[in-house]
């Protein structure tokens, strides 16, 4: 179930949904502690209580960040796999949000 804008998962808030696979949905959110856009990967409900799920999300968190590459996102964040929300934080690749008008 997509979450909704001005969620919170943990530092992040949520600003939309960017797109969804078959283990996740993407987010838009922002860093509130570092005031920086992210983008939030979140493994899906049904697979965070699967270990061998678990374990796939995180090797490809360790894949990504030993990656240097300019056209791989950077893995900004690894916050512990706490269930019912295994997330990876990484560097956008998306526009940065426009500012409102008053």
């Amino acid at each position: 179930m997509p979450l909704d804008p001005g969620a919170r998962l943990g530092r992040y808030e949520i600003q939309a949904l960017l797109g969804a696979g078959s283990m996740g949905e993407v987010y838009r959110a922002k860093d509130q502690r570092l005031g920086r856009d992210v983008a939030i990967k979140v493994l899906l409900a049904e697979f965070s209580c699967d270990p061998e799920r678990l374990g796939r999300f995180e090797r490809e968190a360790r894949a990504a960040s030993a990656l240097n590459h300019p056209n791989i996102v950077s893995l900004f964040d690894l916050p512990p796999m706490v269930v019912p929300s295994p997330m990876l934080a990484l560097e956008p690749a998306f526009a940065p949000a426009e500012p409102a008008v008053a």
